[in-house]
């Protein structure tokens, strides 16, 4: 019972993170129907640079500060993020407003490639290494309920409490402000929302500002753990499945695929992965997608979509 119990707990806090970059893809979605391919290249551009920053930032102004090194490391790669905001809807978003789904994808895809390759050339390809103190060591907890109690990543746990309060406090901002309220409305209705004299440039500014930012907390969370490479894109599309069993449309259902995903990502890897090899990781969340869109291709959460005729 006590191993089971720390596989899940350790399921639960990569779904959390999982979580929060599902987020990022409903956000966009929900706001100007972009399926956004480019979330995974968002988040890898974000934790190049604030690795980046935070080892030049010491040196260009004389000082050996770390905590100070990475919080101004941050303010520049939240200001790039909104940057990219700004570029994406002032170049592709309002060139493309009423085109097919598909080449709104395509153009994300572009969008995706384009950051890899300018990420690359603005700071490099090597493994860059992002030191925002997060504890390494493990702990034990209930320890007077399981023998020897439970051993649980101190990093894991500090990474899954700051991507639940982030979640948390995004959705009290689209729930409660009037921002949010504007955001919603857009999601709903473009049309309605323009008539009431809600402009959608600035809406899609503002949503991918906040999915860049996003992208930034996660990019910051998973470059401490695995370090900043050019494969950190393709972790972040392991939130990808959890948006289809979610729901494209629904907040909620990123956060509760997200962590479907992690959960069963790491227990089908130790229960059922040895009867396989191993590897079963890598693609169960890519299976159980697949599997879920034959029986209920709108998600848990999404809208059912009728089509008369």
């Amino acid at each position: 019972m006590g191993f089971f119990l720390e596989t899940l707990f350790g399921g639960l806090m990569a779904g959390m993170l999982y979580s929060l970059i599902a987020l990022g893809f409903v956000l966009i979605f929900k706001a100007s129907g972009v399926f956004n391919f480019a979330q995974g290249a968002m988040v890898l551009f974000a934790a190049l640079v604030m690795a980046r920053f935070a080892e030049w930032i010491p040196g260009w102004l004389g000082f050996d500060n770390k905590v100070l090194a990475n919080v101004l490391a941050f303010a520049v790669a939240l200001v790039f993020m909104v940057a990219v905001a700004w570029l994406v809807e002032r170049l592709v978003l309002r060139k493309l407003v009423n085109q097919e789904g598909v080449t709104l994808l395509m153009a994300t895809l572009g969008i995706a490639y384009f950051l890899d390759g300018f990420g690359q050339t603005l700071f490099g390809s090597e493994i860059y290494r992002i030191d925002v103190g997060l504890p390494k060591d493990p702990m034990f907890i209930l320890d007077t309920v399981f023998p020897g109690g439970l051993l649980i990543s101190k990093e894991d746990l500090y990474a899954a409490a700051i991507a639940a309060a982030l979640v948390a406090g995004l959705s009290l901002f689209f729930q409660k402000t009037a921002t949010g309220r504007a955001l919603r409305a857009v999601a709903d209705d473009h049309q309605a929302a323009q008539s009431i004299g809600i402009p959608l440039s600035r809406v899609w500014v503002i949503v991918w500002s906040v999915a860049g930012f996003v992208a930034l907390v996660a990019g910051v969370i998973w470059g401490s753990k695995l370090g900043v490479q050019f494969s950190l894109s393709l972790v972040a599309l392991k939130a990808l499945p959890g948006v289809i069993l979610g729901g494209l449309t629904s907040v909620p259902g990123a956060i509760i695929g997200g962590l479907i995903i992690g959960v069963g990502e790491k227990l089908s890897e130790v229960y059922i992965g040895p009867f396989f090899g191993g590897g079963i990781e890598i693609w169960f969340a890519y299976v159980l997608a697949l599997l879920f869109l034959l029986v209920r291709p709108q998600g848990l959460f999404g809208e059912k979509i009728i089509d008369r005729v």
